[in-house]
């Protein structure tokens, strides 16, 4: 028998092994592989990514372009995403813009950019669990601001917030129109932001992945940081094609970033992913390019979604639900329920059901639970009745 003591430790280090896995996932893992649960915990639109996407990426395969790329991205997609912005938003330089393997990847590339070891980072939450557990990868130190629920409408406490944000804070990370609440920043609110960061020279990332999957008639997009900050200031925009052009399976994302923080983005898209896919990156071009009739058509079925399903639910007896303002999610309170992710999972296995407890958002979110609507009416019918049979 081998001394134990002479055994090598082989875990990871302390700080990743004190993340919180995702409770999202741990429900998912309980009924992924069942064909007849309903799933609705990810966030994922039910329909495949158009055609015209999907030709402009099998013809880059057609032509043999299966090679490395420039760390930044092709130029046609660099140029894209600039002339989207500028039409969208601000000016922008295809020099101020990164292409990603992911929104996701994104987010970690900019933490990895700013974020020391004990360095303070304040995020709002609920919010979606990898935004929280991220800056943790780098042992920063994460304080978290509650939204507050009233009247089924989350709400942020401005005040609480810009008191969080002291000069020993080195990034503000928010995500607006938020997972899972739907709660979106108002212009006056981002103003009061800004300038707090200003004052205190503090980084704000801001999470624009849902900012066209907002449901004022009047707007094209959500209020964007993009508006009124300067590109060199420190304002980082973080998106992704996942969500808006339906393309979450390509992994295929962009930063905005100011031009001194770039080459060192660089460095680190090259240390991590290298590049993205050059198939996936024409993808991306026919999508940002031509694929505005997409994003009109996504916003519209999610709207329609929406207010299915807030009104389904409303009539489900110990529900308290409201119409979200963006994003593609239903964050409901169930009354009574304590544990959300085991109702979560009896739901997979009594109700075949899958929603996301809302626990996996952070402590405030307990009791609650999120619902992707991003799908088409009768499969959210046929859920809402497996979901009113599990109620009673």
């Amino acid at each position: 028998m081998p001394d134990e003591s002479a055994i090598p430790d082989t875990s990871a280090r302390a700080a990743v092994r004190a993340l919180v896995p995702s409770l999202i996932r741990e429900v998912a893992n309980e009924g992924m592989s069942e064909p007849d649960v309903l799933a609705f915990w990810f966030g994922e639109p039910d329909e495949v990514t158009p055609a015209f996407i999907r030709d402009a990426g099998a013809a880059s395969l057609a032509r043999g372009e299966t090679f490395y790329t420039q760390n930044f991205g092709i130029p046609p997609l660099r140029e894209g995403i600039a002339d989207y912005l500028t039409w969208l938003h601000r000016p922008t330089a295809d020099d101020n813009i990164a292409v990603t393997a992911s929104g996701m990847s994104a987010l970690l590339l900019v933490v990895e950019a700013l974020v020391a070891p004990a360095d303070r980072v304040v995020v709002v939450t609920p919010l979606w669990p990898n935004l929280v557990e991220i800056p943790k990868i780098l042992s920063g130190n994460v304080e978290c601001v509650a939204l507050s629920c009233r009247d089924g409408e989350w709400r942020l406490d401005l005040d609480r917030l810009l008191a969080a944000l002291t000069p020993a804070t080195r990034l503000l990370l928010v995500n607006s129109p938020n997972n899972p609440t739907g709660w979106t920043l108002t212009r006056a609110e981002q103003e009061a932001i800004l300038a707090r960061c200003r004052r205190h020279g503090i980084w704000l990332v801001a999470d624009d992945v849902y900012e066209r999957l907002y449901y004022r008639e009047d707007t094209r997009a959500a209020p964007s940081f993009l508006d009124l900050a300067a590109p060199e200031e420190r304002v980082i925009s973080v998106n992704s094609f996942s969500k808006s052009w339906l393309m979450t399976g390509w992994r295929l994302g962009w930063i905005v970033a100011p031009s001194p923080l770039m080459p060192d983005l660089g460095k680190l898209i090259e240390y991590n992913t290298s590049c993205s896919p050059a198939f996936v990156q024409h993808a991306g071009v026919a999508a940002i390019t031509k694929g505005e009739a997409t994003v009109a058509h996504t916003r519209e079925r999610f709207r329609r979604a929406r207010d299915y399903l807030v009104g389904a639910l409303s009539r489900v007896p110990g529900v308290e639900v409201a119409a979200p303002a963006g994003a593609m999610y239903a964050f409901f309170r169930v009354r009574g329920l304590g544990d959300s992710l085991t109702f979560c999972k009896r739901l997979v296995h009594e109700a075949r059901l899958g929603l996301a407890p809302g626990r996996a958002f952070g402590p405030e979110g307990e009791g609650y639970v999120r619902w992707c609507f991003a799908s088409d009416e009768a499969r959210l019918a046929e859920a809402v009745a497996r979901f009113r049979r599990a109620m009673t």
